[in-house]
């Protein structure tokens, strides 16, 4: 019972220290209270421009239904350095994607279905919504840490290779 009366109180504090705030100022709920945890559904590999030699080998998280595509990188206030997030695009298409609700920055990097790279956003600026567009026809999308792709020497017309576990 006394650890009830003590969880409610501090819920009630809680309330109280959040209706308080300057109300001017919109605040979203799921960002201050939730970020969502990087979930290892496969690996990237960055190849070549031959598509022979390895340069790097990333664990990425999948993102192929409608749900997780909009979703994306939406709410992480961090990322490691060998992570990254794989969209699966339904068409081979120009892509565009924003960083609305996104709180870290991010190279972008666009791929056709041959999975050589065919364009890169680089250092996207956090909450923007600019759109961000691929320029090209690309079927698969690769965000990555902002300065990743200087880091790392990932360039337009390299090649990648994954695999993932999800169906």
């Amino acid at each position: 019972m006394v650890h009830r009366l003590i969880a409610v109180a501090l819920l009630i504090g809680v309330v109280i220290s959040c209706t308080c705030e300057n109300d001017s100022k919109t605040v979203d709920p799921i960002s201050t209270t939730y970020e969502p945890k990087f979930r290892e559904d496969g690996q990237l590999w960055f190849l070549d421009e031959s598509g022979k030699d390895t340069n790097l080998r990333i664990a990425v998280e999948v993102a192929m239904t409608d749900e997780e595509i909009q979703y994306g990188m939406m709410y992480r206030k961090s990322m490691d350095e060998l992570k990254g997030m794989l969209f699966l695009m339904k068409n081979e298409r120009p892509q565009s994607f924003w960083m609305k609700n996104t709180y870290i920055p991010l190279d972008i990097i666009y791929i056709n279905s041959q999975f050589r790279i065919v364009s890169i956003q680089k250092n996207a600026e956090p909450l923007s919504e600019t759109s961000l567009p691929s320029f090209e026809p690309a079927l698969y999308v690769l965000e990555v840490n902002g300065g990743f792709c200087d880091r790392h020497n990932v360039k337009v017309g390299d090649k990648v290779y994954f695999e993932h576990r999800r169906q």
